[in-house]
């Protein structure tokens, strides 16, 4: 895999991003999960609804 050169310049300013999702009615972060959660978290599959044509 190829580094991007812009990451490499800006590394030093780069964060850790923290994914909550929806689990039972609240919110938890992913990184909590275990091992087989957090597969099944990244095989969902998202979707976007169409709008309709008027």
């Amino acid at each position: 895999m190829k580094t991007n050169p812009i990451l490499k310049e800006h590394a030093a300013k780069r964060t850790k991003c923290v994914v909550y999702t929806r689990v039972m009615g609240y919110h938890r972060p992913v990184e909590s999960f275990n091992i087989g959660k957090k597969q099944e978290h990244k095989d969902r599959i998202h979707f976007c609804e169409q709008q309709k044509a008027s």
